[in-house]
Protein backbone atom coordinates (compact mmCIF):
# COMPACT_ATOMS: atom_id res chain seq x y z
CA UNK A 1 0.00 0.00 0.00
CA UNK A 2 1.40 3.26 -0.81
CA UNK A 3 -0.15 6.90 -1.12
CA UNK A 4 2.96 8.87 -2.17
CA UNK A 5 2.51 12.93 -2.18
CA UNK A 6 5.19 14.73 -5.15
CA UNK A 7 8.01 16.13 -2.99
CA UNK A 8 6.65 19.65 -4.21
CA UNK A 9 3.11 18.90 -2.50
CA UNK A 10 4.90 17.80 0.28
CA UNK A 11 6.50 20.36 1.30
CA UNK A 12 4.21 22.37 0.85
CA UNK A 13 1.27 20.94 2.87
CA UNK A 14 4.16 20.30 5.73
CA UNK A 15 5.41 24.14 5.57
CA UNK A 16 1.40 25.07 5.41
CA UNK A 17 2.15 29.17 5.41
CA UNK A 18 -0.17 31.34 3.83
CA UNK A 19 -3.33 33.15 4.07
CA UNK A 20 -5.99 30.73 4.07
CA UNK A 21 -4.19 29.09 6.84
CA UNK A 22 -4.21 32.05 9.11
CA UNK A 23 -7.73 32.64 8.44
CA UNK A 24 -8.12 29.01 9.84
CA UNK A 25 -6.87 29.57 12.65
CA UNK A 26 -8.82 32.60 13.44
CA UNK A 27 -11.78 30.63 13.57
CA UNK A 28 -10.58 27.41 14.75
CA UNK A 29 -8.79 28.15 17.60
CA UNK A 30 -11.78 29.82 19.38
CA UNK A 31 -13.57 27.12 18.41
CA UNK A 32 -11.11 24.80 19.99
CA UNK A 33 -11.31 27.00 23.25
CA UNK A 34 -14.96 26.64 23.47
CA UNK A 35 -15.10 23.00 23.08
CA UNK A 36 -12.34 22.38 25.71
CA UNK A 37 -14.06 24.86 28.06
CA UNK A 38 -17.54 24.15 27.64
CA UNK A 39 -17.79 20.45 25.68
CA UNK A 40 -15.01 19.22 27.79
CA UNK A 41 -16.50 19.60 31.35
CA UNK A 42 -19.84 18.07 30.31
CA UNK A 43 -18.22 15.19 28.70
CA UNK A 44 -16.65 14.74 31.99
CA UNK A 45 -20.01 14.92 33.93
CA UNK A 46 -20.97 12.12 31.99
CA UNK A 47 -18.23 10.23 33.17
CA UNK A 48 -18.79 10.42 36.88
CA UNK A 49 -19.94 7.19 38.46
CA UNK A 50 -23.92 7.89 38.84
CA UNK A 51 -24.05 8.91 35.90
CA UNK A 52 -21.34 6.83 33.26
CA UNK A 53 -23.48 3.12 32.70
CA UNK A 54 -27.44 5.59 32.07
CA UNK A 55 -28.12 3.77 28.92
CA UNK A 56 -28.51 6.28 25.74
CA UNK A 57 -29.64 3.60 23.17
CA UNK A 58 -27.63 0.90 23.00
CA UNK A 59 -24.82 2.63 24.58
CA UNK A 60 -23.92 4.05 28.27
CA UNK A 61 -24.17 7.80 28.55
CA UNK A 62 -20.46 8.07 29.14
CA UNK A 63 -19.89 6.26 25.90
CA UNK A 64 -22.05 8.60 23.71
CA UNK A 65 -20.61 11.82 25.47
CA UNK A 66 -16.82 10.24 24.63
CA UNK A 67 -18.10 9.68 20.97
CA UNK A 68 -19.51 13.08 20.42
CA UNK A 69 -16.43 14.81 22.30
CA UNK A 70 -14.28 13.07 19.75
CA UNK A 71 -16.33 14.06 16.58
CA UNK A 72 -16.61 17.89 17.59
CA UNK A 73 -12.70 17.84 17.93
CA UNK A 74 -12.44 16.19 14.48
CA UNK A 75 -14.54 18.73 12.98
CA UNK A 76 -13.07 21.63 14.61
CA UNK A 77 -9.70 20.32 12.69
CA UNK A 78 -10.94 20.17 9.31
CA UNK A 79 -11.88 16.31 9.25
CA UNK A 80 -15.33 15.45 7.88
CA UNK A 81 -16.15 11.62 9.49
CA UNK A 82 -16.86 8.77 6.90
CA UNK A 83 -17.95 5.37 8.42
CA UNK A 84 -17.49 2.36 6.49
CA UNK A 85 -19.07 -0.68 7.90
CA UNK A 86 -20.24 -1.70 12.03
CA UNK A 87 -17.70 -1.95 14.88
CA UNK A 88 -19.17 -4.79 16.45
CA UNK A 89 -20.76 -4.44 20.18
CA UNK A 90 -19.68 -6.10 23.22
CA UNK A 91 -15.80 -7.08 24.21
CA UNK A 92 -13.45 -6.66 20.96
CA UNK A 93 -10.19 -5.86 20.42
CA UNK A 94 -10.05 -3.57 17.69
CA UNK A 95 -6.85 -3.11 15.93
CA UNK A 96 -5.64 -0.05 13.42
CA UNK A 97 -3.29 1.38 11.25
CA UNK A 98 -1.39 4.36 12.90
CA UNK A 99 -0.80 7.56 11.08
CA UNK A 100 -0.60 9.97 14.05
CA UNK A 101 -2.16 11.20 17.06
CA UNK A 102 -5.38 11.99 15.59
CA UNK A 103 -6.13 8.55 14.91
CA UNK A 104 -7.23 7.83 18.16
CA UNK A 105 -9.89 10.63 18.14
CA UNK A 106 -10.87 9.49 14.96
CA UNK A 107 -11.60 5.92 16.53
CA UNK A 108 -13.36 7.33 19.31
CA UNK A 109 -15.80 9.59 17.66
CA UNK A 110 -16.80 5.97 15.82
CA UNK A 111 -16.38 3.23 19.27
CA UNK A 112 -16.00 3.99 22.36
CA UNK A 113 -12.70 1.72 23.42
CA UNK A 114 -9.63 1.70 25.85
CA UNK A 115 -6.71 2.51 23.52
CA UNK A 116 -2.85 1.02 24.48
CA UNK A 117 -0.78 3.90 23.86
CA UNK A 118 2.82 4.52 24.46
CA UNK A 119 3.92 6.19 28.08
CA UNK A 120 4.99 9.41 26.26
CA UNK A 121 1.68 10.15 25.93
CA UNK A 122 0.23 10.93 29.22
CA UNK A 123 2.58 13.92 29.05
CA UNK A 124 1.08 15.83 26.46
CA UNK A 125 -0.93 18.46 27.32
CA UNK A 126 -4.89 17.81 27.13
CA UNK A 127 -4.53 14.64 24.51
CA UNK A 128 -2.68 12.82 27.28
CA UNK A 129 -5.26 13.97 30.37
CA UNK A 130 -8.21 12.71 28.23
CA UNK A 131 -6.49 9.57 27.19
CA UNK A 132 -5.98 8.80 31.02
CA UNK A 133 -9.43 9.14 31.69
CA UNK A 134 -10.49 7.40 28.59
CA UNK A 135 -9.43 3.81 28.94
CA UNK A 136 -5.94 4.35 28.01
CA UNK A 137 -3.47 1.41 29.04
CA UNK A 138 -0.05 2.92 29.04
CA UNK A 139 3.03 1.15 28.03
CA UNK A 140 6.70 1.80 28.15
CA UNK A 141 8.01 0.51 24.41
CA UNK A 142 11.21 -1.09 24.70
CA UNK A 143 9.98 -3.03 28.23
CA UNK A 144 9.17 -6.53 28.55
CA UNK A 145 7.79 -6.17 32.04
CA UNK A 146 5.57 -3.44 31.10
CA UNK A 147 4.02 -5.08 27.84
CA UNK A 148 3.30 -8.47 29.94
CA UNK A 149 1.51 -5.96 32.47
CA UNK A 150 -0.68 -4.04 29.40
CA UNK A 151 -1.87 -7.81 28.20
CA UNK A 152 -2.88 -8.85 31.68
CA UNK A 153 -5.02 -5.44 32.08
CA UNK A 154 -6.23 -5.71 28.25
CA UNK A 155 -7.55 -9.55 29.11
CA UNK A 156 -9.27 -8.31 32.23
CA UNK A 157 -10.93 -5.49 30.25
CA UNK A 158 -12.45 -7.84 27.16
CA UNK A 159 -13.59 -9.96 30.11
CA UNK A 160 -15.18 -7.86 31.56
CA UNK A 161 -17.39 -6.65 28.53
CA UNK A 162 -14.66 -3.91 27.36
CA UNK A 163 -13.30 -3.26 24.52
CA UNK A 164 -9.79 -2.28 23.36
CA UNK A 165 -8.36 -0.45 21.11
CA UNK A 166 -4.51 -1.42 19.41
CA UNK A 167 -1.90 -0.03 16.82
CA UNK A 168 -0.04 -3.07 16.23
CA UNK A 169 2.58 -1.29 14.65
CA UNK A 170 3.83 -0.07 17.56
CA UNK A 171 4.97 3.31 16.19
CA UNK A 172 3.19 6.29 13.77
CA UNK A 173 4.81 5.88 9.94
CA UNK A 174 5.28 8.05 7.47
CA UNK A 175 1.89 7.22 5.96
CA UNK A 176 2.98 5.70 2.90
CA UNK A 177 3.13 2.18 3.97
CA UNK A 178 1.69 -0.10 7.06
CA UNK A 179 4.26 -1.53 8.89
CA UNK A 180 4.59 -4.94 10.11
CA UNK A 181 2.30 -6.17 12.94
CA UNK A 182 3.42 -7.31 16.44
CA UNK A 183 1.92 -10.74 16.99
CA UNK A 184 2.40 -10.73 20.83
CA UNK A 185 -0.39 -7.67 21.05
CA UNK A 186 -3.00 -10.20 20.27
CA UNK A 187 -2.20 -12.68 22.46
CA UNK A 188 -4.85 -10.62 24.49
CA UNK A 189 -7.78 -11.78 22.28
CA UNK A 190 -6.36 -15.13 22.12
CA UNK A 191 -6.89 -15.81 25.90
CA UNK A 192 -10.12 -13.69 26.18
CA UNK A 193 -11.59 -15.60 23.63
CA UNK A 194 -12.90 -12.14 21.56
CA UNK A 195 -13.35 -11.25 18.20
CA UNK A 196 -10.38 -9.07 16.38
CA UNK A 197 -11.66 -6.60 13.80
CA UNK A 198 -9.23 -4.90 11.43
CA UNK A 199 -9.63 -0.72 11.14
CA UNK A 200 -8.56 0.88 8.01
CA UNK A 201 -8.12 4.66 9.01
CA UNK A 202 -7.87 6.83 5.96
CA UNK A 203 -7.73 10.54 5.29
CA UNK A 204 -8.11 12.46 2.67
CA UNK A 205 -9.89 11.71 -0.79
CA UNK A 206 -8.21 7.70 -1.53
CA UNK A 207 -6.02 8.23 1.21
CA UNK A 208 -3.82 11.00 -0.92
CA UNK A 209 -3.74 12.90 3.02
CA UNK A 210 -2.67 9.78 4.86
CA UNK A 211 1.91 11.35 4.65
CA UNK A 212 0.09 14.54 4.90
CA UNK A 213 -1.24 14.14 8.61
CA UNK A 214 1.52 11.84 9.58
CA UNK A 215 4.43 12.81 11.74
CA UNK A 216 7.21 14.55 9.65
CA UNK A 217 10.51 13.84 9.85
CA UNK A 218 11.63 15.20 13.76
CA UNK A 219 7.96 17.11 14.31
CA UNK A 220 6.68 16.91 17.81
CA UNK A 221 3.28 16.36 19.17
CA UNK A 222 2.85 20.39 19.49
CA UNK A 223 4.23 20.71 15.81
CA UNK A 224 1.70 18.00 14.36
CA UNK A 225 -1.30 19.54 16.26
CA UNK A 226 -1.09 23.06 15.02
CA UNK A 227 -0.15 22.10 11.68
CA UNK A 228 -3.31 19.93 11.70
CA UNK A 229 -5.30 22.32 12.96
CA UNK A 230 -4.70 24.99 10.48
CA UNK A 231 -4.91 22.53 7.06
CA UNK A 232 -7.76 22.70 4.58
CA UNK A 233 -11.07 20.47 5.28
CA UNK A 234 -10.46 16.94 4.60
CA UNK A 235 -12.07 13.29 4.54
CA UNK A 236 -11.60 11.00 7.35
CA UNK A 237 -12.66 7.70 6.74
CA UNK A 238 -12.95 4.77 9.25
CA UNK A 239 -13.25 1.80 7.98
CA UNK A 240 -14.65 -1.07 10.16
CA UNK A 241 -13.45 -4.71 7.60
CA UNK A 242 -14.48 -8.54 8.27
CA UNK A 243 -13.76 -9.62 11.94
CA UNK A 244 -12.18 -12.75 12.59
CA UNK A 245 -13.78 -14.43 15.76
CA UNK A 246 -12.68 -16.69 18.38
CA UNK A 247 -11.13 -19.41 17.50
CA UNK A 248 -11.26 -18.81 13.58
CA UNK A 249 -8.30 -18.28 13.03
CA UNK A 250 -5.42 -20.47 14.64
CA UNK A 251 -1.99 -18.67 16.51
CA UNK A 252 -1.77 -15.07 17.01
CA UNK A 253 0.49 -14.16 14.14
CA UNK A 254 -1.92 -16.00 12.09
CA UNK A 255 -4.67 -13.14 13.55
CA UNK A 256 -1.78 -10.85 13.01
CA UNK A 257 -0.87 -11.35 9.30
CA UNK A 258 -5.14 -11.90 8.73
CA UNK A 259 -5.82 -8.40 10.03
CA UNK A 260 -3.02 -6.50 8.30
CA UNK A 261 -3.59 -7.80 4.78
CA UNK A 262 -7.55 -6.60 5.36
CA UNK A 263 -6.11 -3.35 6.36
CA UNK A 264 -3.88 -2.93 3.56
CA UNK A 265 -6.59 -3.88 1.14
CA UNK A 266 -8.87 -1.43 2.23
CA UNK A 267 -6.35 1.08 2.05
CA UNK A 268 -5.38 0.20 -1.63
CA UNK A 269 -9.26 0.19 -2.52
Amino acid sequence: MSHRTPPADRRGARSGGGFARTCRYLYRVPLLLLHVLVSLPLTMLCLLPGLARLPRGDETLADRAVRAWSAGLMWIFGFRLRRVGTPLPGPVLFVANHVSWIDIEALHSQRMMGFVAKSEIAGWPLVGWLAARGQTIFHQRGSTDSLNGVLEVMVQRLRTGLSVGVFPEGRTRSGEQVGPFHARIFTAAVQAQVPVQPVALRYGAGGQAQTTVAFGPREHFGGNFMRLLGGPVRLAEVHFLAPIPPGDVEGRRRIAELSRERIVAAMAS
